[in-house]
């Protein structure tokens, strides 16, 4: 996995429908898989309706679910 989209070993933060593209699903199935990760997103300090996620959170959730970002 390309963290950062340049290889420079950090990844950043996306919006959630940026990282739906990046998984091939819609944001609304995107939304449909954060429900299993509800408790992960608020020890993160992540509001459910956020657009925006953070690079930690972005970290987590590509790798759970194989999503590579170029």
């Amino acid at each position: 996995m390309e963290r950062g989209g340049k290889g420079d070993g950090f990844m950043k933060a996306m919006l959630k429908s940026e990282l739906a593209h990046a998984a091939g699903v819609t944001p609304d199935t995107f939304r449909t898989w954060l429900h299993s990760d509800a408790d992960y997103l608020r020890s993160q300090s992540v509001p459910p309706k956020a657009k925006i996620l953070p690079p930690q959170v972005v970290a987590h959730l590509c790798e759970k679910y194989n999503i590579e970002i170029r």
